[in-house]
């Protein structure tokens, strides 16, 4: 499960990432293509920049308390219920043999 919170933050820093390149690559042909002049273009990229840059900073790293609140939240079952519940089954099993 914490791999899969990894994966999925990686996830979005990578879109990020891929969202920003796009974006510059857009301005840049904008400006080849005299759609943009070139101050505009790199105006655009600096403001893209910027805006990222500043959700980058409100984005705070997860702590381990944080995944086990969020564990806790979803009602997923602990591995000592998962121990207890597989002790009772087979308590359960050797009544009916």
């Amino acid at each position: 499960m914490v791999n899969q919170l990894k994966n999925a933050l990686l996830a979005g820093l990578g879109s990020a990432a891929y969202t920003y390149e796009k974006a510059s690559k857009v301005i840049d042909e904008m400006v080849v293509k005299g759609k943009l002049t070139l101050e505009e273009g790199k105006e655009l990229s600096q403001e893209l920049k910027k805006n990222i840059t500043e959700k980058g900073e409100k984005i705070r790293p997860v702590t381990k308390d944080d995944i086990a609140d969020i564990l806790e939240s979803t009602n997923f079952a602990t591995k000592d219920e998962i121990i207890d519940i597989k002790n009772r089954l087979a308590k359960l099993e050797e009544k009916l043999l």
